[in-house]
């Protein structure tokens, strides 16, 4: 039987977690168990999004950081502000002050000082981990199955992701030339980054492995975990109120014990037995397990990391790899996107292990949040806007 077919069938009845039928992709996403605390954050993320998106477009003119309102409304639609820009920018006084310019006979907008000074924590915190930077760049290359190198275009979708600086092809890639090289790709004007030198496997543990040595190293690990249990084992925590009958046990401690080649090991021979399907299948939760863990936040678009596929080896639907192993991942269809989330890497809605960046975004966060809340008793020297002023960001508005 030809491998398309056999990975079809996988798909269709997964050697996986989870007893998955013929079903549609929307069927599939619609009947997974849902998480309120990861779907409360997602409520505020898609927000979030939005505002990094008119902030980076505020900040792209260091001379003269503010847009007007009216270049924000004709990108109303791209940005997804449904009401129009002057009416999401109200909803954030926080982050956004809005003023007249009587020079130009327009509404601009700016950061507030309190958003300026978040943007430059998140700067310098980038700046401060420039060694984990190289490390996470140099460990997404070695998962590469092809010649240790990715297109660069696929990097630039992530680069905010895994908190690499905005000017990370000069202050990274070129700084580093003993370890990274920038080459021409197959299509004209497109590039590939490659690894120079190759760190062996032995060298790069992944995170996985990092917990499975926590576990064995606990103090009642001998009596309550068999060692070899965790040889291949992964950390699952399940959706509240999400039913685990005896057959779904037993198929996840069936999975647990699936011997499969680690994210960062030489991939071998494809074996076209079900075993080595399902080796494959097992390798493909492995890479994305680590492509969440190096990310800053343990969360990335479906989308993106899409782009990755034929580089890592992925054979599979990389959106169902994630439906398939809900103990592992939990996926968010909140904002018109997929994003998934590193289950193991949250509680209650934050990191149980943050990082400076991680820190400083959550800051912008904790301001989206906030929205019209306390809006005269935070330092950010808001004023509120005089009649004239506010019946032309309405007028504006109406045009978005």
């Amino acid at each position: 039987m030809a491998t398309h077919h056999i990975i079809k069938r996988i798909l269709l009845h997964p050697p996986s977690t989870s007893v998955r039928f013929k079903t549609t992709s929307v069927q599939y996403v619609a009947s997974r168990a849902r998480d309120p605390t990861f779907e409360k954050l997602m409520d505020n993320y898609k927000n979030l999004l939005k505002v990094v998106a008119i902030q980076d477009l505020i900040l792209a003119n260091p001379k003269n950081p503010t847009v007007s309102l009216q270049f924000l409304s004709n990108l109303s639609q791209k940005l997804h502000l449904n009401r129009g820009a002057a009416s999401f920018l109200r909803k954030y006084p926080h982050i956004f002050h809005v003023f007249y310019d009587p020079s130009k006979s327009l509404p601009f907008c700016k950061l507030t000082d309190a958003a300026v000074e978040i943007s430059r924590l998140e700067a310098a915190a980038i700046r401060g981990s420039m060694p984990i930077v190289v490390d996470r760049l140099v460990r997404l290359l070695s998962m590469s199955t092809v010649a240790k190198s990715l297109p660069l275009r696929a990097i630039f979708k992530v680069w905010r992701e895994l908190g690499l600086p905005d000017d990370f092809e000069d202050s990274v890639i070129l700084q580093n030339p003993h370890l990274f090289k920038l080459c021409d790709g197959n299509e004209p004007n497109t590039h590939v980054l490659k690894l120079v030198s190759v760190v062996p496997s032995g060298n790069l543990r992944a995170a996985v492995e990092n917990w499975r040595i926590m576990e064995c190293c606990k103090e009642d690990c001998g009596s309550s975990v068999d060692p070899l249990e965790l040889r291949f084992s992964f950390k699952h925590g399940f959706p509240p109120g999400m039913r685990l009958g005896k057959n779904f046990k037993a198929k996840v401690k069936e999975w647990q014990r699936l011997p499969y080649v680690g994210p960062y090991e030489e991939m071998g021979e494809k074996k076209k037995s079900k075993s080595g399907i399902m080796g494959l299948e097992k390798r493909a939760v492995a890479i994305v397990h680590e492509f969440l863990s190096l990310t800053v936040e343990k969360t990335v678009e479906v989308e993106k990391i899409s782009h990755f596929r034929k580089w890592f080896e992925i054979d599979l639907n990389i959106r169902d790899l994630f439906l398939d192993h809900p103990g592992m991942f939990y996926l968010s269809t909140k904002g018109k996107r997929h994003t998934v989330f590193l289950r193991e890497a949250y509680e209650r809605g934050c990191l149980i292990d943050p990082n400076p960046v991680y820190d400083a975004k959550r800051k912008l966060l904790d301001l989206v949040v906030l929205g019209r809340h306390r809006l005269f008793s935070s330092g950010s020297t808001l004023q509120d806007m005089d009649g004239n002023e506010e019946g032309k960001l309405q007028e504006e508005g109406g045009n978005g």
